[in-house]
């Protein structure tokens, strides 16, 4: 099934509407989830999705043949992209040119979803200024052995720290197993200030808890440990966006969260789906505007 529909003055034509993207979650009796339910969630969550990516690239992890096959990451905007779509082009040493899809608009999120965009990684500086991030970000990354409880005893050091710091740090569950914090911060900085901030910040949080911490490189060599992995500072990185799907059973979703809830049991970090995200945001709305007022000075870590 397919057709044309008209999103906010765009047309985005529709195909293959009951392929299955996503596998049944028999643990969360969630059933199997169609292209039509990827695009019926960004297109919903539109309102609080855009303000996020309207300003810079994108990358898209897309899934034609489903998240149980191998999907591929795109960059490059393909040659049948529609005329409405904003663009931004960026020359990269190694790889040359790539024009990337710039998000500012609902029917760009339902047209990508269309192609099986599954997760949007947005660049983490803004189109105008790529060497000049957005955010400080932390990324705490599990290894193979850490446990949820371990990754939460992780992000409460960093609640602490970023309290005694008196910045603002928004904390949101990626979906798969992870925690990020986002730290908004005044034009001006460079990767380099950011990534040597949060290394001097989580090398403060490391030696607190030396026995879930490594700082090796390759997952091999942490010995099952967690990644505090400051290195996502770097101009061509980027991190999946809020609200962002993430290619798994029942679709979970990266969801922010207050701090307060890293303390509740029942948060897990594929806690809400596109499923249960509506309910989520009817409840607490959105919970990340505040990255969008950029003034926070990185204090001295002493």
């Amino acid at each position: 099934m397919g057709g044309e529909w008209q999103v906010g003055g765009e047309t985005v034509r529709l195909t293959n509407l009951d392929k299955v993207l996503f596998p049944a979650d028999p643990k969360r009796r969630v059933a199997a989830l169609t292209k039509r339910d990827l695009i019926r969630h960004y297109a919903r969550s539109a309102p609080v999705l855009v303000p996020y990516l309207r300003d810079r690239g994108v990358t898209v992890l897309r899934f034609p043949n489903g998240v149980e096959r191998p999907g591929f990451w795109q960059k490059d905007l393909p040659g049948h992209a529609p005329e409405w779509v904003q663009r931004w082009t960026f020359h990269h040493s190694q790889e040359g040119p790539k024009t990337y899809p710039v998000v500012d608009r609902a029917a760009t999120l339902a047209w990508l979803a269309q192609e099986a965009a599954v997760e949007l990684h947005p660049w983490t500086s803004p189109g105008d200024h790529p060497d000049q991030p957005s955010y400080a970000l932390i990324d705490i990354d599990p290894g193979l052995e850490t446990t949820w409880e371990e990754v939460l005893v992780l992000a409460r050091l960093f609640r602490t720290a970023l309290g005694h710091l008196n910045l603002l740090g928004l904390p949101k569950v990626t979906g798969k197993r992870g925690i990020q914090v986002w730290i908004p911060i005044r034009p001006g900085y460079t990767f380099d200030d950011t990534r040597n901030w949060v290394e001097g910040l989580s090398r403060i949080v490391g030696r607190l808890v030396p026995d879930l911490v490594s700082w090796e490189w390759s997952k091999s060599a942490r010995r099952g440990r967690a990644r505090l992995d400051f290195t996502q500072n770097a101009s061509i990185k980027t991190l999946v966006a809020p609200y962002s799907v993430r290619a798994a059973a029942g679709a979970p979703v990266s969801v922010p969260v207050t701090w307060e809830e890293l303390d509740d049991p029942k948060l897990r970090p594929d806690r809400w789906t596109i499923r249960t995200l509506p309910k989520r945001l009817g409840e607490v709305g959105d919970l990340f505007g505040s990255a969008l007022n950029r003034t926070q000075v990185l204090p001295e870590l002493g």
